[in-house]
């Protein structure tokens, strides 16, 4: 496709007692997302129906509902559809999500995998899931997003074949592993793994990369530990011979404030509370988080589903809409760097 033509976002509603259907209709109250042409929502009109009356803005006259979505009929100029995987016209119980929302949820991603895959959407953006309800009620060993997308792409390895990203104005983070226990995190600092992360990260993104320390100030030479003479150093110099350009490790303490300053493009991160802490003091809410290594774009907000805030109209929508932003910057081929050494 020219780089020109026109995009198709498909954007699923997320857990349907959660904020999710909310900051989605609030983002796009305002017309399509900057240079796409059509918005597919994917998720049940229940959900949509139960938040309708927190955001009257949005243009309901110009939602459509599509059972089998044509990319010819989406291509419309600021084409507006839905479609609804579940078609049950329940009534949706806000801040408690049960089975039949957790059901939905994982419906509504099926749903868009299989369009995203055939190329019928462009990119998919994920409003939030609550982990735990699709473990308990649809999904058993569901731990987010990120791990569901990759195996129904069939990649088989996380830092090989695909990882966790964020994208942030001022910081760029990748993870070497996502939702674990810490001591199990720790377990997966191993040479293979940080190597294949890396050249993961370099394929897929790029730039100047820093690989975090592990221990306080990157082990001080060994007296604070040996991870890093005996592994992450030794990943480096493996990574720095494939061609990939890659410092470290860095001390972690002030590592993030050295890439937020243009020093670096990226940081690896090792373990999920090291990268996120930091992105999200930095950036809480203007974050995107993008799987890298995915057949096709797929980006999400950096917040769950916030369910102490769901149908009382005072969730906001600003996380969301910066991602439509960031997806359709990324759907064009910009994406965001600042030059190292950059003031």
């Amino acid at each position: 496709m020219p780089p020109s033509a026109p995009r198709i976002l498909a954007v699923t509603l997320g857990d349907p007692a959660g904020i999710g259907p909310e900051i989605v209709l609030r983002a796009l109250a305002a017309g399509p997302p900057a240079g796409s042409a059509a918005t597919l929502l994917i998720g049940e009109r229940a959900a949509l129906e139960a938040a309708r009356s927190l955001v009257p803005a949005f243009p309901w006259e110009r939602l459509h509902e599509v059972a089998a979505p044509d990319r010819a009929r989406l291509l419309a100029p600021g084409g507006l559809a839905l479609l609804d995987p579940v078609g049950d016209r329940r009534a949706i119980r806000f801040g408690e999500s049960g089975a039949a929302d957790a059901r939905a949820a994982v419906s509504a991603l099926d749903a868009a995998i299989d369009l995203a895959r055939r190329g019928v959407v462009d990119a998919l953006v994920t409003a939030p899931v609550a982990k735990g309800s699709i473990a308990r009620h649809a999904v058993p060993g569901f731990v987010g997003h990120t791990d569901y997308l990759a195996a129904a792409c069939g990649l088989e390895r996380y830092g090989r074949d695909y990882l966790m990203a964020f994208l942030a104005p001022e910081l760029q983070v990748a993870l070497l592993s996502v939702h674990l226990p810490l001591v199990r995190a720790i377990e997966r600092v191993t040479l293979d793994a940080v190597v294949e992360a890396l050249a993961c990260l370099d394929r897929h993104a790029g730039g100047r990369i820093a690989l975090a320390g592990l221990n306080p100030h990157a082990g001080e030479g060994g007296l604070l530990g040996d991870e890093e003479t005996r592994t992450l150093a030794p990943a480096v110099a493996a990574a720095r011979g494939r061609g990939i350009d890659v410092h470290g490790p860095e001390s972690a303490d002030s590592l993030f404030a050295r890439a937020r300053r243009g020093e670096f493009d990226w940081v690896l991160a090792l373990y999920h509370d090291q990268g996120l802490i930091p992105v999200k003091t930095a950036s809480f809410g203007s974050a995107t988080n993008w799987t890298l290594g995915l057949p096709f774009l797929r980006t999400s907000v950096d917040h769950g589903t916030a369910f102490p805030l769901a149908g009382t109209g005072r969730a906001d929508a600003a996380p969301m809409e910066a991602v439509l932003a960031t997806t359709v910057e990324l759907l064009a081929g910009r994406l965001p760097r600042r030059a190292a050494g950059a003031a």
